[in-house]
């Protein structure tokens, strides 16, 4: 998505943490005059907040002869894939665990990558549905996406981990509100009979909405906070049901010293008010903070009637990835709600 005014929300967040803007004049995992060069590459959400971040770190100790140059951002799994293949990295943020999983297979990042205070997690948001302003369709629930004049825009998860969380938090309602495992199905294939849009990113799904494109968007609740922020002009609602999203983050097995550090300022208390201030939920208590853009600015992050997990309510990533996204290829199965989005036709 094409931020207006992305700048402008960057330079105040960070000068509320006294901050300047990074520089970036070494080649990438090199020490040229004293400054250490971190290749990051991240989900497309990160851009803006990591801008920020990478500031604020430069102003600690640890940071002042850190630069940032050319970080990566896109859909998650074709970032992921795209370290694999070749991509330079220090630090990896991806939407989701199976992206990560794929990097320590490949032996990039170390298997012990989640022993540590935040189990491997940067950041992490729930699945909100943003409205047009005044929400003229009276969007609140689940029910209401397979209304038959409503269409809805997520994206696509064969290429984003945002796509995945939103489907899983449509289906897990179903199971939630005491329906079986063939009722959540029905639901999606009712779900994806409304899809009238699957942008590759949830950045692109946000573009593709606020240019008019469908009459409800599944998004991170930080996505619709810093596109409010930005002044796109719509509301979004946090449903009674809905899934807790989690972003891991990890250095990879070659990177400087420097790539740890950043990283623990991510998950310190400091990071986390900083990406609060973009909509995040903080992982730690962070003490107040008014984030611009929410619902309520002075109550940013409304506590859900039911929050689902992933581990709680779907046995983990390493079951839920392919029980409900398996492409079919090498001997696996087509996943749950891969074969409905293939019938439906949308996206495939």
């Amino acid at each position: 998505m094409q931020i207006r005014s992305r700048a402008a929300v960057a330079v105040a967040l960070a000068g509320a943490f006294a901050l300047s803007s990074c520089s970036a004049d070494a080649d990438s995992g090199s020490d040229d005059g004293g400054k250490t060069n971190l290749s990051v590459v991240g989900f497309s959400v990160m851009e803006t907040p990591n801008d920020a971040a990478f500031s604020a770190f430069q102003k600690t100790d640890a940071g002042k002869d850190v630069t940032f140059d050319g970080p990566a951002y896109g859909a998650s799994g074709d970032m992921s894939r795209g370290v694999v293949d070749g991509q330079d990295a220090d630090l990896v943020h991806f939407s989701l665990e199976p992206d990560m999983t794929r990097l320590v297979d490949a032996g990039i990042v170390a298997d012990d990558w989640k022993d540590n205070d935040t189990n491997g997690i940067c950041t992490q948001s729930v699945v909100v549905m943003v409205v047009p302003k005044g929400n003229p369709k009276n969007i609140d629930s689940w029910d209401d996406l397979v209304k038959d004049d409503v269409k809805i825009v997520t994206p696509n998860p064969a290429s984003s981990g945002s796509a995945k969380w939103n489907l899983l938090a449509a289906y897990g309602s179903v199971i939630s509100d005491g329906g079986s495992e063939d009722d959540a199905a029905a639901y999606m294939k009712d779900f994806f009979e409304h899809v009238s849009a699957l942008p590759d990113s949830g950045r692109d799904a946000t573009t593709a909405f606020t240019q008019g494109q469908g009459d409800v968007l599944l998004s991170y609740e930080n996505e619709a906070i810093l596109a409010r922020q930005n002044g796109e002009d719509f509301d979004y609602v946090v449903p009674d049901t809905t899934l807790l999203i989690e972003n891991p983050c990890a250095v990879t097995e070659d990177a400087p010293d420097q790539a740890q550090d950043f990283l623990d300022f991510q998950r310190s208390e400091e990071g986390q008010k900083l990406y609060a201030g973009f909509g995040f939920r903080p992982l730690v208590d962070v003490g107040e903070v008014q984030v611009e853009g929410a619902l309520d600015p002075a109550d940013a992050f409304p506590e859900p009637a039911t929050e689902l997990t992933i581990d709680g309510d779907f046995n983990g990533w390493g079951e839920t990835n392919d029980k409900f996204f398996g492409d079919g290829e090498d001997g696996n199965t087509l996943g749950i709600i891969t074969e409905i989005q293939a019938d439906s036709g949308v996206g495939s």
